[in-house]
């Protein structure tokens, strides 16, 4: 039996921020809720004698993210048409770019475990999506509100050996470009999809194998188990004796299985030809070092920063790095309440799952950090903040306002404290006695009496003191 390798390299297909399409003014809509066939032009709507405009806005997000991505860009590329016939394309083209691309020779670092692994990148290239077909039923309907959308197609070498790095490899792409700003990476409304090529070769040689292409995979998981599933069967036939056909096929979620779609084309059935009706575009190197600096600092970088600058564990800041909107959330309490890991804490038990990331927090970071520092100044204890945090997302009052009103400041008289840990002690003797026999994880039962007893508004460290002295300290 041959142990084979799985060869893979991934076009990802992302949507770029743009307020219009690439060639025309018609608007995008980036939620999809618009009524179908009524964000259109003459234009992409393949019209005779309209002419394509080139969206500047849509050409310095490209060049971002070629930037954000280690690439090349070239002083000059240029559009071309990719001629095919299908309902969802009105011209019978797609314009795109072949020959000279935007932007060359890149990478990214899919590393995990403390292990760098580098994913080099072909070429980024600019193209206008296709309309979309709806199925219902025995019939197809047309909507054209996508077609014309500027999209940039991200392809990579086959430098990925297991569908675990490819769902990884598109899921560390998504972050940089949400971090730079360049899409939204909304994968469930397509705005970032994937096609991946896979082939199988015996262990240890170096040739390729006939390769075989996936269409429209919109999810990590669908990635994972649309090459799991494709890795088996190719496997299966070539062991069988069986020859693997070039050809693109479909994901099916609900069986697991892919399916053919058709057979494979090759650059010269799309009769690529340049368009005449657009000029060779020129982004001239000062552009690219301005875009250059326009962008936040990345997702990898930061990560490192919050370990050495901040102290915080290298899974907790990959948590807090995973969307910028967190990132900044964290970074701008953190600089209110002095005290980062605390913050960092709070954010990832108390936080995370409230917020989907998106940046409308219902606690502002200057008030998360003001409630940190009481916590951390000992002005009132976890358990209070607890219960003042939702008061604040839902009244947007501070939490020096709700603790003033509901009287929820924290007791650290050691006076008052100690008198009521000692009628605690009297009224649990068999436990202080355990205590005092060398049961000390009782400690937590005495200061949970203590904070019962005052609605969570006793200083857990001065009840410990006090319990300490009443108790002798155990043995």
């Amino acid at each position: 039996m041959t142990d084979y390798e799985a060869v893979i390299g991934l076009e990802v297909h992302a949507q770029l921020l743009t307020s219009s399409k690439i060639f025309s003014p018609a608007p995008v809509c980036q939620d999809a809720g618009a009524e179908p066939n009524t964000n259109v032009s003459p234009v992409c709507l393949g019209m005779p004698g309209a002419l394509p405009v080139l969206n500047a806005r849509a050409v310095e997000l490209a060049v971002m993210a070629a930037v954000a991505t280690n690439c090349s860009v070239e002083r000059v590329s240029r559009f071309e048409r990719k001629n095919y016939f299908y309902p969802d394309l009105p011209k019978g083209y797609q314009i795109s770019q072949y020959q000279e691309p935007l932007a060359q020779d890149g990478w990214i670092d899919i590393g995990a475990d403390g292990e760098a692994k580098k994913i080099r990148i072909t070429r980024i290239h600019m193209e206008e999506d296709a309309g979309k077909l709806i199925h219902s039923g025995a019939a197809s309907l047309v909507d054209l509100n996508r077609a014309g959308v500027a999209l940039i197609e991200i392809v990579s070498e086959p430098d990925i050996r297991e569908p675990d790095e490819a769902a990884r490899y598109v899921r560390t792409l998504r972050q940089i470009l949400r971090y730079a700003g360049v899409c939204d990476g909304n994968m469930e409304k397509g705005n970032l999809r994937c096609d991946a090529n896979i082939s199988l070769r015996p262990a240890g040689c170096r040739k390729l194998g006939v390769k075989v292409e996936i269409k429209n995979l919109n999810s990590f998981k669908f990635i994972r188990k649309a090459l799991e599933y494709e890795t088996a069967r190719q496997t299966a036939a070539l062991r069988d004796g069986e020859a693997v056909v070039q050809e693109t096929r479909l994901f099916d979620p609900d069986s697991g299985k892919t399916f053919a779609m058709r057979s494979k084309e090759e650059a010269d059935d799309y009769r690529y030809f340049p368009d005449p009706d657009l000029p060779p575009l020129v982004v001239e190197p000062e552009t690219v070092e301005r875009l250059k600096k326009s962008l936040p600092e990345p997702p990898a970088e930061k990560m490192r920063r919050f370990e050495a600058e901040y102290g915080i564990k290298s899974g907790d800041a990959e948590r807090l790095t995973a969307e910028r909107s967190f990132a900044d959330y964290f970074e701008a309490a953190a600089k209110r309440s002095g005290a980062p890991k605390e913050t960092a804490n709070w954010i990832l038990t108390n936080v995370a799952g409230r917020e989907d990331g998106g940046g409308d927090f219902a606690v502002p970071a200057e008030h998360l950090g003001d409630m940190v520092a009481m916590i951390k100044s000992g002005e009132i204890s976890g358990a209070v903040a607890r219960e003042v945090f939702p008061q604040m997302a839902e009244t947007g009052k501070t939490a020096t306002e709700i603790v003033k009103s509901a009287g929820l400041s924290q007791v650290s008289d050691s006076g008052e404290i100690g008198k009521i840990a000692r009628q605690f002690v009297e009224d649990h003797p068999k436990e202080a006695e355990r205590f005092r026999n060398g049961e000390e994880k009782l400690m937590g039962f005495f200061v949970g009496g203590i904070m019962k007893a005052t609605g969570g508004k006793a200083n857990p460290k001065v009840a410990g003191e006090e319990l300490k002295k009443i108790l002798g300290g155990g043995k």
